[in-house]
């Protein structure tokens, strides 16, 4: 149902990690994502921990869905001092090409505990569907 549009994307993400860079809007980083068949809809679901619903931007382009958001620090008083600071700030992206059996014009987007869940149906033209055979006429029917 989706292909990844960049195979280096992961190895990006990797390095990106272990170098402790952030992701910037020229070269965001890579969010995590899941994505399954649930019934007759497609669900992926993004980790944004920290991320709140402003900084999130959900955009989809013809069959190009692409989600965007920005984590920032979090604003400490000046007698704060950081003793450790792992989670990774700065801008996160990622593009998924969607095939033509999905109704992208009815993605449904939710957020919450951390995590960006979108729901897109599968086209009824991509359900399956019964072919009936007419009595006589040698035609065949289709029924939806």
């Amino acid at each position: 149902m989706l292909m990844r549009t960049d195979p280096f994307r992961e190895m990006d993400r990797i390095v990106q990690q272990l170098s402790g860079t952030s992701g910037t809007w020229s070269k965001p980083s890579v969010m995590p994502m899941d994505a399954y068949r649930e019934g007759d809809e497609y669900v992926i679901a993004f980790d944004l921990p920290g991320v709140s619903t402003e900084a999130i931007d959900i955009d989809v382009e013809r069959n190009m869905l692409t989600v965007k958001a920005e984590r920032r620090p979090a604003a400490r008083g000046d007698s704060v001092k950081v003793e450790l600071s792992e989670r990774p700030l700065g801008v996160f992206s990622r593009q998924i090409v969607l095939a033509d059996t999905l109704d992208t014009e009815r993605i449904q987007a939710d957020y919450d505990a951390g995590v960006l869940t979108l729901r897109i149906p599968i086209a009824e033209r991509a359900k399956p569907r019964k072919v009936s055979i007419g009595a006589g006429s040698g035609r065949k029917q289709i029924s939806g």
